[in-house]
């Protein structure tokens, strides 16, 4: 997702994922997974909790904060919200 893209993503945004995706965890391979039609993503790194946190009842303001309580130094504010524009703009999260 190009920077402007992202600010055209509706600040009360609630990333839930797609009704055409499954989010699964993969147990064997201790991956998470997002299953598409005919393809497979594989998440890496906290790629997999990021997702997991779009239920639609959180917003993009509630998922940062829950992550940085989560995750205190990392560069959260900046990273998931692009991350989830990223997801948006693949048509993987609504």
């Amino acid at each position: 997702m190009s920077t402007s893209a992202t600010s055209t993503l509706s600040p009360g945004w609630r990333p839930v994922v797609a009704r055409s995706v499954v989010f699964r965890h993969d147990r064997v391979r201790g991956v998470d997974l997002l299953l598409l039609p005919e393809r497979v993503v594989v998440l890496r790194g906290a790629a997999g909790g990021i997702v997991a946190l779009c239920d639609g009842e959180r917003d993009v303001a509630a998922i940062v904060a829950e992550l940085a309580r989560r995750h205190p130094d990392a560069p959260v504010d900046t990273e998931v919200p692009a991350f989830l524009g990223r997801l948006y703009d693949e048509g993987w999260l609504r």
